[in-house]
């Protein structure tokens, strides 16, 4: 059994959840004028959004809150502010998922309180009903049960964080590593299989970044 619950989301699935999402918010009969991605997770679900229902005008605005898959930063914060001014106009706040919900909620209120529209509402692919501290005026997915949901969008960052946190929690016993024990721990930690592309570029991007040495094909852990 994977010793973190990780489900992996494909670009088929993308698609499909936006365009029943677009459907949902048709059905209110909010008509947005300007769709405001949440960086940088938030960022395809929104294009994908402005095509289903026919906006033009798209923003983004980063308010982070996860600095590491996984694993939840103190708190939430804008970063690079910027004014825009978007008076008269209905928002949508388009974030992918609705996991702790405070980085929405600092971005609900910094477009409220700094570029001054008519009206926000947020949405998101899923939402995750047990932990979040808001339920998002629209989304497709209830998540009744904690996963951390792997996107194609994140799909190389999250898989070096991930085989990172391996080699943290393995490193006393063990320094050195085949290309296929890693692959190996990776499946068994996290009950995924991303691919040997994805890999294969995690490892080589955590070589570059000091944390393993390539030695005779083996790889040495250097934390």
């Amino acid at each position: 059994m994977a010793k973190i619950p990780v489900k992996l989301v494909t670009w088929e699935d993308i698609v499909s959840w936006s365009r029943e999402l677009s459907k949902i918010i048709k059905s209110s009969g909010y008509k947005p004028d300007v769709v405001v991605a949440i960086a940088r997770g938030g960022y395809v679900p929104a294009r994908l959004l402005c095509d289903f229902l026919g906006v033009d005008n798209l923003l983004s605005i980063q308010s982070q809150h996860w600095t590491e898959a996984a694993k939840v930063a103190e708190r939430a914060l804008i970063k690079f502010r910027y004014s825009v001014d978007l008076s008269g106009m209905n928002v949508l706040l388009v974030d992918d998922i609705v996991d702790t919900g405070e980085s929405l909620m600092l971005a609900k209120n910094f477009i409220i309180s700094e570029w001054r529209p008519k009206d926000v509402k947020i949405a998101a692919l899923q939402w995750i009903s047990p932990v979040a501290k808001l339920r998002p005026d629209y989304y497709l997915i209830e998540v009744r049960e904690w996963y951390w949901f792997q996107y194609p969008w994140t799909r190389l960052e999250d898989t070096c964080q991930f085989i990172k946190r391996i080699l943290k929690e393995e490193g006393v016993s063990k320094r050195e590593w085949s290309f296929d024990d890693i692959v190996s721990k990776f499946r068994e930690h996290y009950g995924i299989d991303v691919g040997l592309d994805y890999f294969r570029d995690a490892v080589e991007a955590l070589v570059s970044a000091g944390v393993l040495e390539e030695v005779s094909g083996k790889y040495i852990l250097k934390l």
